[in-house]
């Protein structure tokens, strides 16, 4: 027999699971609190529910929790990095960062990537699987209870494309902010694509307030095409309609992560054709100097280099910010760590 994932049923699913084994009502918030609020890995934790019930619960539910597999902390900033093995074996990361107004996490919404961006790490090989909701779920409750902490924030930015496992994100999405479950607020919440187009339409319908980051690093479609080729399918024209589409439908700014590639796409030319594409839109740029990866060949600017281009954008209008690096000397950023485990033939 199949057991069902329990980590993965809303509330209202649960509830109606728990009602149709014959159970009182109230046994499936006993069930969701331990899952949800305490990140109860086995039912043996759920002490308040009799032997009986909990016997009953291994005979038909699973609870796929994430197993620390390796721990980096940084000695500069406490940023920590997770590798986690998952119930199959493999491997995501996950990134937990301080700062003054609490804990954020980036999480994992696949093993590996199929979208080739041309700098990343977590695409070389390619998409394994994508995570349920729970997989999802399960960095967060893992690294809380690892560092006694409380998760106030959450990126989807980490290996994957969240957007391209869309039904378990949305799923994800609703029960990290549900009032039953953690209740992170939603506009705390960011959720980073490479361009799906017609899935940033559907997140724009759900209007959840989620923040939408966009992955851009181009402003032309040839460049952007070398460097992404999600744009070859969805150019930067089609892509920025929808944008705008989710900007009028849920009134939240929008960011746009730009990362700068040595030669490639750090010059003024590319930064003021960058203020002529989002010039009077509501939006956020965020400039990430590359991560170089030995894989890709990339180079990365100096810090000189990416505040020329900073200053070139706010003379034009464009607020812009350069990402904080947090977790140099771990290597922060995700894919690598997963594919130094990795075994290969």
């Amino acid at each position: 027999m199949t057991k069902t994932d329990i980590a993965s049923l809303n509330f209202t699913q649960l509830s109606q699971t728990i009602s149709a084994m014959g159970l009182p009502k109230f046994r499936a918030q006993q069930i969701y609190d331990w899952i949800h609020k305490k990140g109860a890995v086995s039912f043996d934790e759920m002490t308040n529910l009799s032997k009986e019930l909990r016997t009953q619960l291994y005979d038909n539910f699973v609870i796929f929790s994430c197993a620390i597999e390796k721990k980096l902390v940084s000695c500069y900033d406490n940023t920590v990095k997770y590798l986690f093995r998952l119930h199959d074996g493999e491997f995501i990361e996950s990134v937990v960062m301080q700062y003054k107004y609490g804990y954020t996490i980036c999480v994992s919404s696949q093993v590996g990537c199929n979208m080739g961006c041309a700098f990343c790490a977590s695409t070389i090989g390619g998409r394994v699987r994508s995570l349920s909701a729970s997989e999802i779920l399960g960095q967060v409750y893992a690294a809380q209870r690892d560092l006694g902490i409380r998760i106030s924030h959450v990126v989807m930015m980490g290996m994957g494309e969240p957007l391209d496992n869309y039904e378990q994100t949305l799923q994800f999405l609703h029960m990290i902010s549900d009032e039953k479950g953690l209740n992170i607020s939603a506009r705390n919440i960011s959720v980073s694509t490479c361009g799906i187009v017609p899935r940033i339409y559907d997140l724009a319908d759900e209007r959840l307030g989620v923040t939408l980051s966009i992955s851009l690093h181009a402003a032309d479609d040839e460049r952007r095409s070398r460097l992404m080729p999600v744009n070859k399918r969805w150019p930067i024209r089609q892509l920025l309609q929808a944008v705008h589409y989710y900007i009028d439908h849920t009134g939240r700014r929008v960011s746009f992560e730009y990362t700068l590639v040595r030669g490639e796409n750090d010059s003024a030319e590319d930064a003021r054709r960058l203020c002529a594409l989002l010039k009077g839109m509501l939006c956020h740029v965020n400039l990430i100097p590359v991560n170089e990866v030995r894989e890709t060949g990339m180079k990365t600017v100096d810090q000189s280099a990416v505040r020329d281009f900073q200053a070139i954008l706010l003379k034009h209008g464009v607020n812009a910010t350069i990402r904080r690096t947090l977790g140099a000397d771990i290597n922060a950023s995700c894919g690598q760590l997963r594919k130094s485990n990795i075994k290969t033939p």
